[in-house]
Formats: C-alpha cells, structure tokens, sequence
C-alpha cells in the first residue's frame, strides 16, 4: 500500500507540474514555468534551462532556479554549452551523474558559483527536434537522483515540448492579428487622410492666388507647405506599417529615447520628426554611429545652447541617411565642423563612414549640426 501511495503521489506531483507548464501562452514565462517546476518536481537544489542556438551546437539562452541575483552576477558569463552540459548537446539522451565534478568532460566551476555534485540532465524536444536541455542538480534528501526522478523529468520534458510549441503558436497568431490592423490602418491612411489632406492642399493653394491681401496670401501658402510636410510623415508612418514586423531593434524608438533623455535636461520636449524607412533602412553599425551623432548633438544644445527650443530630425532617401538637430539658443560663433565642444566627434564618425558633418550658427541666431551618411 506504501508503494501505491507513493506512485500516487508521484503522478499527482507530475499533474501538477504538467498543469503548471502547460497553462501559459507566453514563451518566456513558459521556460520560466519548466524550469522551476522541473526543480521542484524532481527535488533539486538548483535547476537550469538551456536553450539551443541555431547551429544547435551551443546556448543562446540560459535560465536558472536556486541562485539569487548576486550569485549569478558573481559567476558572470553564462554556460555557452561546453563540458558536462554540452554531452547533452553531442547526444540529447537523459543523463544522470551520481558527481557531476568527476567525471572526465566536467570543467570545473567558476570563481563564484556554488559547488553541485549529483546531476539529472533531460532534453526537451519540439516537433521532434531539440529545443534546449533540462539541467537539474544537488538532489535534496538523497544522494543522486533515481530512476523515477528521470521518468518524471522526462515526462515533464515532452509536455514541456508541447507547451513552448503552443506559446510558439499562439505568438504568431498574434503577431498574424497585428498585421492585420496594421494593413487596415495603413490602408486607411493613404486612401482616406492623405487624399482629404492633397484635396485641401489644393483648395487652399487655389484660394491662396485669388486672395488680394498678400498677408492673408501668405499665411494660406504656409498652410500648404504645413499640409506637404504633414503628408510627408503620414506617408513614412505608413511605409513603417506595411513593413514586415521583424524581431530586433526599432532606431526611431532609440532616439526617441534620447530625445526624452534631453528633455528632462532641456526642461522642455525636443520636437522630433522622421522622414523615410528609418527602422527598415537603417543597419546596426550606421545606427550606432547615429545615436551616437544624436547623443552628442543633443549634449551640446544642453550643455551650451541655452535654447528654448530644439528640432531634431532623421530623414532616408534612396541612399543617404541624414541627421538635423537646431536649436535657438547662442550659437557657435568659434565652433567649426573640425572641433570644439566635443563636436569633433561627430565629423569623425560621420567620415568613418563615408559621410560628411557641418556646424553652423543659424541666421538669427542658434545652431544647427547637419550630420549626413550613405546608406549601404
């Protein structure tokens, strides 16, 4: 009766853990989810979950149970899948090891990370192919993990697959969903806003040239040129929308976030305004070359501006990226593209990449730092 209570228990222990895993949608509280109730289901001290890159020859991700925030900042760089945890890479089989630090391909710990001796490692597959591995070790009230300890890990494994399949499939049912809306909104755009927005562009330049007061004709020609460059953005707004919706940095939202940086400085909001496929056009060295641009030009108009307002501006055309920031402030009467202010930072990056940087005071005063590159 004993044995049957506890294989009872066991099997309520793996419901439990199979409910726990497979109630979640989101990918990374998935994994979250598996590894710790993979620690505790089998009774480890410390749990790990690792998952394959693409070359499915090491770890682009590395999640752990049982190590608080100092001990794993003190092990510093995480396991990329060598030694013990890369024999489950090699053989994705289940392994069990009664001292983890003896045996032949073991490298050793790192300064900082705790000593573990008994180890369970299982691997988790999806779609038939392995996903990552369950790494379990330091069984508690015992001296190694037994046999049901690996039935019950390997159990957990396979609902593990299916979990992180469905979050996989519920991620792009979603990302189908916002697809979707974003087409409808760039549809509306273009076929609604943008034509009312020309047809009064028209009205208005037509009423603009029968208007006999020059001051009221003026005022009319400006509000035209208002609407194009309103068109303008509406048109980039677009391109953004209809672009495929990858994984991966957005440039826009980086110098945004320098610009809200600025602004606590500045006391006020930088207007900031983009022109052309920034996030679709722009690739990772130029765009760590413009932020930096974009963090210097905005340093100086804080530091030595005394401006009450400052534009920034990022266009793309067809082959050229180019960076605007004014402000109204003194201006740079002894400043030039080749130095001061740590302005010489900018026209050196801006040549190191085939470009070109200017420094000017503004006619009426202020500054205005043109930054230009080409595009690959």
């Amino acid at each position: 009766m004993a044995d049957v209570g506890a294989a009872r228990s066991e099997l309520q222990r793996l419901l439990d853990a199979v409910i726990a895993v497979g109630s979640e949608l989101s990918l990374p509280v998935v994994l979250r989810r598996i590894v710790e109730t993979a620690t505790g289901l089998v009774d480890a001290r410390f749990g790990a979950l690792g998952v394959l890159d693409e070359t499915r020859t090491g770890l682009q991700q590395f999640l752990t149970v049982g190590m608080d925030d100092d001990q794993v900042a003190s092990i510093g760089r995480l396991p990329e899948g060598h030694g013990i945890l890369g024999l489950l890479i090699v053989d994705p089989r289940p392994l069990r090891l009664p001292d983890l630090v003896s045996h032949p391909d073991s490298f050793g710990f790192p300064a900082g990370h705790p000593t573990m001796h008994s180890f369970l490692g299982v691997p988790i597959r999806v779609r038939g192919e392995v996903f990552g591995n369950l790494y379990l070790t330091d069984k508690q009230g015992a001296e190694g993990f037994s046999d049901e300890d690996e039935e019950l890990a390997v159990a957990l494994a396979a609902t593990a697959g299916m979990a992180i399949e469905n979050a996989r499939l519920h991620s792009r049912l979603a990302e189908l969903l916002v697809v979707e809306d974003r087409e409808r909104i760039a549809r509306d755009l273009h076929d609604t806003v943008i034509q009312r927005l020309f047809a009064t562009g028209l009205a208005l330049q037509g009423l603009a040239a029968r208007v006999p007061d020059p001051e009221q004709s003026a005022r009319l020609s400006q509000a035209v040129d208002d609407l194009d460059d309103t068109v303008r953005h509406i048109r980039t707004t677009i391109f953004e929308l209809q672009r495929p919706r990858v994984p991966g940095r957005s440039v826009r939202r980086e110098v945004l976030d320098l610009a809200a940086e600025a602004a606590d400085a500045l006391g006020f909001a930088v207007a900031t305004s983009f022109e052309g496929p920034v996030d679709a056009t722009v690739e990772d060295e130029t765009a760590e070359h413009l932020l930096a641009a974009t963090r210097e030009a905005l340093t100086n108009a804080v530091k030595h501006a005394e401006a009450t307002s400052v534009e920034l501006a990022v266009t793309v055309d067809e082959d050229r990226l180019q960076l605007t920031v004014r402000d109204d402030g003194v201006g740079l009467p002894e400043v030039t593209g080749d130095g001061g202010h740590g302005l010489k930072n900018l026209t050196s990056r801006a040549t190191e990449l085939g470009g070109s940087c200017t420094v000017r005071t503004r006619d009426g005063g202020g500054c205005e730092v043109s930054w230009s590159v080409p595009l690959p």
